[in-house]
């Protein structure tokens, strides 16, 4: 049986033996010294190490090549620390196994069959000795010659048997030991462990910093990216592009005729929201496309995995603006902007502070809350589910229309007190200071409007498309869509006129009968039926200071 097997267990080792060593990444058989060099990894590590050193620690790629070179490296240094400690304690000994103890099991084998062959002949001379004999009787056979083959048979039968005593004992030692090869193949597996164990633990230290470093990185990309992450990563409560367009276009685009309604150029648009990822922009190169700015800021909005307005309280956005009565439906506006998580709530606020500054030059830029709300409105609020276009042209978003425009018309009603646009006093990251702002050459928002013509006609180009089909799309009739009338609006002059005259512009407290909570005053009924809506004197207003 033991035969049987060594040449089984012989073609196994040997096998076994041949496959480690293909996994072997260093030379075998040399120092470490040498066999790191030969290391893939090794190669790799010095790669990234030249790389870090190429682009610096300035750069986040630097940081990162640096930290990956150094961590290559250590694992580099375990690999050929595991891969000598697999060749010590298990190929050597698979191979003395397969090539040297097995084989010279089986040479003993072929050494006691040719003693056994030898004892053969040497009887059967002694027996053709003995027949030769001229003596009648079965003696043996005497003389010097018989003696001579006597000694002989005697001396091969003597040496088979110790011969078959070392074979017999070097197949015990084999069955004995098998143990002992079958641990072979345990310490490999525990050397891999520890190895991989060593490896894991350099991984999960290098991690940490990696991120850290990553986190720590102001020049992270906004569009696309949540909300909450973006405010968290840049420290600010408006986000960045949000902040950055509405400030321009506070400075060059509220007289602008057709504000998010005209198209800018494609290549401008990509231009200026690649500028916004990287949290830097050129200030005058902008300012004489603010389309391009209003672009970009829709862009953003309508990239948001999640509305401004949220999924959360879709349901309740569009049941507030089924409500047939004014005052009822401005009050189920109001609560549905209270559940606004902070985040969105500032955003949100500060949005529609700006978009209802940008309706007060409505006789120039020909944007009412309506039509504001008409080419903004989608872009903050739309249905998690996506649905058929169509569909949602011709019910839900005329259904945010009815949301959107009255937050716009009463916006000082809805977020009170007044707001600071330029929140961060520059339009760039801390770290991207645009020392390079001019506003100097702009004209003011309180400019005439045919001043401002003459002085934007030599620098801004042409717009390439506009949007007059979704506007012409609103205001087709038998719809069956209830859009605020506007008429009532008084077209409010400059911000400075404005605060000197009455508080005209907020709506009155609500009635008695109304619940409660939460405690908002509410807007007298306001009929948005095809039927205009009373003038502003007909409201009587608390003043500003007593809201």
């Amino acid at each position: 049986q033991v035969e049987k097997r060594l040449e089984l267990v012989k073609q196994v080792s040997h096998s076994t033996h041949k496959k480690l060593t293909a996994c072997l990444q260093g030379q075998q058989g040399v120092d470490a010294d040498k066999r790191s060099k030969k290391l893939p990894l090794t190669t790799l590590a010095q790669c990234l190490m030249e790389g870090s050193a190429v682009l610096g620690d300035d750069s986040l790629l630097g940081k990162m090549l640096r930290l990956c070179g150094e961590v290559e490296d250590k694992l580099a240094q375990e690999l050929i620390h595991f891969e000598l400690q697999v060749e010590k304690g298990v190929i050597e000994p698979l191979f003395v196994l397969a090539e040297v103890e097995i084989p010279n099991i089986q040479k003993q084998r072929k050494h006691l069959a040719k003693l056994v062959l030898d004892m053969d002949s040497s009887r059967t001379r002694w027996q053709q000795s003995a027949k030769s004999s001229s003596l009648a009787s079965n003696l043996q056979p005497s003389g010097a010659k018989a003696d001579a083959l006597r000694e002989e048979m005697e001396e091969a039968a003597n040496r088979v048997e110790i011969c078959r005593d070392q074979l017999s004992a070097d197949m015990y030692n084999f069955v004995a030991k098998e143990v002992d090869y079958a641990n072979y193949f345990q310490t490999l597996i525990e050397v891999q462990a520890e190895y991989h164990r060593k490896s894991l633990a350099l991984l999960q230290n290098i991690l940490p910093q990696i991120k850290a470093q990553q986190e720590a990185w102001m020049e992270k990309p906004s569009f696309g990216k949540p909300l909450e992450e973006h405010l968290a990563v840049s420290g600010r409560e408006i986000a960045f592009p949000v902040e950055a367009c509405v400030t321009m276009l506070l400075e060059c685009g509220m007289q602008e005729e057709g504000l998010f309604r005209v198209a800018p150029s494609a290549s401008k648009l990509k231009k200026l929201k690649a500028a916004l990822d990287c949290c830097v922009v050129d200030v005058q190169e902008y300012s004489a496309d603010p389309h391009a700015i209003a672009g970009a800021l829709k862009s953003y909005l309508r990239e948001l995995p999640e509305p401004l307005m949220t999924f959360e309280l879709y349901e309740e956005w569009i049941q507030a603006s089924n409500i047939q009565e004014q005052e009822k439906r401005l009050q189920a506006l109001w609560n549905a902007c209270e559940k606004l998580p902070k985040a969105n709530y500032n955003n949100i606020r500060y949005l529609i502070k700006f978009l209802a500054k940008l309706t007060e030059y409505q006789d120039m830029n020909k944007m009412t809350p309506s039509n504001v709300a008409i080419v903004l409105g989608p872009n903050l609020l739309w249905p998690q589910a996506d649905g058929n276009m169509t569909e949602m042209m011709t019910t839900v978003s005329l259904q945010i229309v009815g949301i959107i425009e009255p937050l716009i018309q009463h916006a000082d009603w809805f977020f009170p007190g007044d707001i600071e646009f330029n929140v961060t006093g520059n339009y760039g990251s801390p770290m991207h200071v645009n020392h390079n702002a001019n506003y100097s050459s702009m004209p003011s928002p309180d400019m005439d409007h045919a001043d401002r013509r003459q002085h934007d006609q030599a620098r801004r180009p042409l717009s390439v498309a506009t949007d007059n089909m979704m506007l012409e799309f609103y205001k087709k009739d038998g719809m069956g869509v209830r859009v605020m009338d506007t008429s009532w609006v008084a077209r409010r002059g400059p911000s400075g006129a404005r605060k000197a005259s009455s508080p005209a512009a907020q709506p009155p407290a609500p009635p008695t009968e109304l619940p409660t909570t939460p405690h908002s005053p509410i807007p007298e009924s306001v009929d948005i039926s095809a039927t205009p809506s009373p003038t502003p004197t007909s409201f009587a207003f608390p003043p500003a200071t007593e809201r």
